[in-house]
């Protein structure tokens, strides 16, 4: 992973209270992490710190959109993703990301990287099931194809199993 700068915050100078941070997404974001599951990028990250006297409170918030093939059909399109994730950062001695929602840097710490929260938040709110809209469950051509040669196949070389043909009378005799 190759660290972004503009992806770290400088806490040390910023008042009590609440900061707004916006950051833009794109392709590069992603090669940084040698990531090339998608081909176009485009999300718009929204990050409201909040300053404490003893921890920082960090709400991420992700809307945009990600160019990926469909499950159904293998055509690409833009599926829109949103999601959301907040990140406590307290201070401690030594440097802590054990927890995946608690973050520990040390005493002497004056900046939080956002970067890996910002690209695991994205991949994540991306579903699993990538289903373009108005798709249908049919059957394409090359689908009914592939059906038709490998029942041509199996027609040709089928050898009845005899302990199949005793169940298949069985269910005969019901």
């Amino acid at each position: 992973m190759k660290t972004l700068s503009e992806f770290r915050i400088p806490f040390v100078g910023l008042k009590e209270g609440k900061h707004q941070f916006d950051f833009q997404i794109d392709k590069k974001f992603f090669d940084a992490f040698e990531y090339d599951e998608f081909e176009e990028v485009d999300f718009k990250i929204s990050l409201a710190l909040t300053k404490k006297s003893t921890l920082l409170e960090l709400d991420f918030v992700v809307d945009g959109t990600v160019n990926v093939p469909c499950d159904l059909t293998a055509e690409e399109f833009d599926l829109e993703v949103s999601g959301a994730f907040t990140l406590i950062v307290k201070f401690g001695e030594t440097f802590n990301n054990d927890l995946e929602d608690l973050l520990v840097l040390p005493h002497d710490a004056y900046q939080v990287e956002v970067q890996q929260y910002i690209y695991e938040l994205i991949v994540l709110s991306v579903p699993q099931k990538r289903i373009k809209p108005g798709a249908q469950r049919t059957a394409s051509a090359g689908d009914k194809n592939v059906t038709k040669k490998l029942e041509k196949k199996n027609s040709g070389t089928k050898q009845n199993d005899p302990r199949w043909d005793q169940l298949k009378q069985l269910l005969d005799k019901k």
